[in-house]
């Protein structure tokens, strides 16, 4: 294990055939079966969750595969994050950059649905997902685990040095994002998905300053994510053992 101020970085313990990626505007998580979190390092250079240099995570991941795979990753697959919102250019510019490492399989999932995996069975229905990230908020609300509506700020924990470290703005975007949703809802689910508890997750979600405000703001109750700094890539591993299992599944 390399530990140290800058991140860490493990060591899979035996070869394995896939690995779920999490490339967020701060830090850059990779998960591989049988070894849990192997890399959790800062990122490269990435600005609201699109990434404008793909060299760094090249080298990282080129770094992974030699340790995980054995230096070749010709029969892995990928479980690569994604935020909710991001466009068709963003999405594709990820795939390529990794498709690059040549991977045989390229599955993308997006970050609420992931984070919704690692919390654990909520028996169906309606979800709201609030992702407090370093430079995004995401609001998702989820279906039985599909994207039903969803809301992006730009704007992160990462602004709160300029605010003097004040929660306001990332509480005020993320409530205000729930309202729309609610506002624009005609079936019932985010009344639903409110009664349940909203899913916080994200780096965000440590801050009890933030959350505090935030269930008070929205009068609501809020579920915490497990370990929600690293929830979204300990989810697409989840999902990622299922792909595993099931290689005749849909191909994302």
């Amino acid at each position: 294990m390399i530990s140290g101020r800058s991140g860490r970085m493990g060591t899979a313990q035996k070869a394995v055939r896939g690995l779920a990626l999490d490339i967020g505007s701060s830090r850059t998580r990779v998960w591989a079966p049988g070894a849990g979190v192997v890399a959790d390092v800062p990122s490269g250079p990435v600005r609201r969750g699109r990434v404008t240099d793909a060299t760094p995570h090249r080298r990282l991941l080129r770094q992974v595969a030699e340790s995980a795979f054995g230096g070749t990753m010709d029969e892995a697959v990928v479980m690569l994050c994604h935020p909710v919102l991001a466009g068709p250019a963003e999405r594709e510019e990820a795939r390529r950059m990794v498709a690059g490492l040549g991977p045989a399989r390229i599955v993308s999932v997006n970050s609420a649905r992931a984070a919704a995996a690692y919390a654990g069975p909520s028996g169906g229905g309606p979800l709201l997902v609030v992702d407090l990230g370093a430079e995004l908020t995401e609001v998702t609300l989820l279906v039985d685990g599909a994207v039903q509506d969803a809301r992006l700020a730009e704007v992160g924990l990462d602004d709160l040095a300029e605010a003097g470290g004040s929660p306001g703005a990332v509480v005020h975007a993320a409530a205000e994002m729930v309202v729309d949703l609610w506002r624009r809802d005609s079936t019932g689910a985010v009344r639903g998905a409110l009664g349940r508890g909203v899913l916080v997750t994200g780096g965000g979600a440590l801050r009890l300053d933030l959350t505090s405000r935030l269930a008070l703001r929205l009068g609501v109750r809020l579920r915490l994510a497990n370990d929600p700094a690293t929830s979204t890539v300990r989810g697409a591993g989840l999902l990622l053992s299922s792909a595993l299992r099931h290689p005749g599944g849909p191909r994302g």
